[in-house]
């Protein structure tokens, strides 16, 4: 009996060995790399996919044509829409970015996925760590540094999330920590990791598999031959929508601060709109600074990677450094250097509640069943101003009329927390998660440019250069910067005129207050031309990587399409910020905002199928080559 069963259990350690070896088979059964992406032999589309090309433009030339007519319409409908959707799937925003940053952190670390080489045995990277460096610098972040090194912290000094709950005031020390908090998750490492989950992805496939540098390569492994029909050319299309709304935005609010820097230089009053308030730029201004920037661009793209993009960005470099030297020297380097200890520890330790912590919409019910019994009969009245996350208890109360403004300051302090969970949500959702949008737009740029230049270096090396390099280095321009202008009115000496001044006018304003005479003239006239050559770097990047996915990979493109691209985001930046003044000029960016979020969902669900792709195709890799 004995011998009977250790036969038997030969036999099924036999099966099952066989059994493991045959999955093991199964498993390294080769992959599909043959993407073929279907070229015109000759015209005006030679070389490139006339499907993509054909499909991308006719949706941005509806949008031109739709702004252009009817741009209150466009602005207004555009609105509606983005709010609609930030309320169904601002949690996802949230989620799914948390998600990308901890997927990053595990094939960095594994050895058997973050060793891998990508490009040839023995290939070396083809830009020097400087210029790789510099142009991940220029094209990733130039621009949104210049604008919001100043902005973004003083902005959410007076708003976030713990002001909101009203554990702190707003604009005090106490609220410093939490702001900071906010900033570095903005411009962190989770920001970081969404350019890396496109651009590892694409980078993967082509120097490993030598497969086509275009969207549809990093779904292979999900959906085959599929990609060679017109669920690929759907895949390559979105990666152009979303590129041309990420940079869209971007270049939008950089030819803003352009036309600041300008006027601060010059005084020209036919720039901007001069009214009862704060002047800001106008629509003539925007549109001749807009030109000038995309007449640049359009030439740099012409002169192509190794040239252009290039030396421009090692100019980027050397002015942002002078920049910085700036502040160090005559701003609050003392004060910013210990918020940033400080802020770098309390983001690290909040660091999982912030990529997880997502909030929903607060339905009428919600806001009722924690009114005391007093407010309920005036709920209606209540919930719109008890659930503003860009108010304040006192602007709440001072919006009221009728019976509701008669209620007892206890009660009303009742019926405000009652609101606080829509505030969080409306904060997070206008804050956060248009900051994921804009990032995850701007993606099949970034990604699919650092893709290009990052060649010969190891998935490790790829993930660590691009997101804990720039993003510490981004948290040292927001601290140097943004704390100096806090510092200023901290100490009384801005006055509050720096939290006055626009989002794009505060860093002019801090210089103002940091530097007299001629020194304040050049170092404002250098930070227009750093604005300038950085607002290029991002326009002929995005164009020469708009070809790239229309050529179906090809690193050289022909002239006249960089040209036609190059004409094609002119025009679709400048028409939505015309229809974003159609709102009483208050805010140009408004139609471009809310375009850029719609058409970054959709980019976001494929990033999601990214992750699913490169993770199964690693994990394939690693058993093939262990067999070996």
């Amino acid at each position: 009996m004995s011998q009977f069963l250790h036969g038997a259990h030969n036999c099924d350690a036999v099966r099952h060995t066989k059994r493991m070896e045959g999955d093991k088979d199964m498993a390294l059964k080769p992959e599909f790399t043959d993407v073929q992406i279907v070229k015109a032999a000759s015209g005006f589309y030679q070389g490139n996919s006339r499907e993509i090309a054909l499909l991308s433009k006719g949706i941005m030339v509806a949008l031109v044509i739709w702004a252009l007519v009817w741009p209150a319409n466009a602005n207004n409908v555009l609105g509606s829409l983005n709010w609609q959707l930030l309320e169904s799937f601002n949690a996802f925003y949230i989620i799914i970015v948390g998600l990308f940053s901890f997927f990053l952190c595990v094939v960095a670390i594994l050895p058997q996925t973050g060793k891998r080489l990508m490009g040839r045995e023995g290939e070396k990277p083809e830009f020097s760590n400087f210029s790789w460096f510099s142009m991940m610098f220029g094209a990733g972040l130039g621009v949104g540094l210049m604008v919001f090194a100043t902005a973004e912290p003083l902005g959410l000094w007076g708003s976030n999330p713990v002001v909101i709950s009203g554990a702190v005031e707003p604009n005090t020390e106490a609220a410093l920590q939490s702001g900071y908090r906010y900033t570095f998750l903005h411009y962190g490492f989770h920001a970081w990791s969404i350019y890396v989950v496109t651009g590892l992805s694409l980078a993967y496939y082509a120097y490993t598999r030598d497969m086509p540098l275009t969207i549809r390569s990093a779904l292979t492994p999900l959906f085959g031959k599929a990609v060679n029909g017109f669920l690929g050319h759907i895949m390559d299309v979105l990666g152009v929508v979303a590129t041309i709304l990420g940079v869209s935005v971007t270049i939008g609010f950089g030819v803003s601060q352009f036309i600041e820097g300008l006027y601060a230089i010059t005084g020209m009053d036919w720039m901007m709109d001069i009214g009862a308030g704060t002047p800001a730029p106008g629509t003539v201004g925007l549109v001749a600074g807009l030109i000038v920037i995309m007449g640049l661009s359009i030439i740099s793209a012409v002169s192509g990677v190794g040239r252009g993009v290039k030396y421009l960005s090692n100019l980027n470099l050397v002015l942002s450094i002078i920049l910085l030297l700036t502040f160090v020297l005559f701003g609050s380097f003392l004060f910013a250097m210990t918020t940033y200890a400080s802020a770098l520890i309390d983001y690290i330790t909040h660091y999982i509640g912030l990529s997880f912590g997502a909030f929903w919409p607060q339905s009428a019910d919600s806001f009722v069943s924690g009114l005391p019994a007093a407010a309920a009969p005036f709920a209606s009245d209540l919930q719109a101003g008890a659930t503003n996350a860009w108010g304040s208890f006192a602007g709440f109360k001072s919006g009221l009329s009728g019976a509701a403004a008669q209620l007892p300051d206890a009660v009303l302090k009742q019926a405000y927390a009652a609101g606080e969970p829509g505030r969080q949500f409306a904060w997070q959702a206008g804050w956060t998660t248009f900051y994921w949008a804009w990032w995850i737009a701007f993606s099949p740029f970034v990604g699919l440019f650092l893709a290009r230049i990052s060649k010969g270096r190891t998935v490790r090396e790829f993930i660590l250069g691009c997101i804990i390099a720039p993003a510490l280095v981004c948290f040292a321009w927001m601290t140097i910067l943004g704390a100096t202008a806090i510092d200023l009115e901290l100490t009384g000496m801005a006055n509050g005129e720096i939290i006055a001044a626009s989002s794009t006018a505060k860093l002019f304003v801090t210089l103002g207050h940091m530097l007299s005479g001629g020194f304040l003239t050049a170092i404002t006239v250098m930070c227009v031309v750093l604005i300038m050559t950085f607002l290029v770097t991002s326009a002929d990047s995005g164009i020469l990587v708009m070809n790239t996915i229309m050529s179906g990979g090809e690193q050289k493109t022909g002239i006249k399409h960089r040209i036609v691209w190059g004409v094609i985001l002119t025009l679709v930046i400048g028409t939505l910020l015309i229809a974003g003044k159609t709102n009483g000029g208050s805010d140009p960016m408004e139609a471009l905002r809310s375009a850029m979020i719609i058409g970054a969902l959709p980019f976001t669900m494929l990033m999601g199928l990214m992750c699913i792709s490169l993770g199964k195709a690693m994990w394939r890799d690693h058993l093939r080559l262990s067999k070996k």
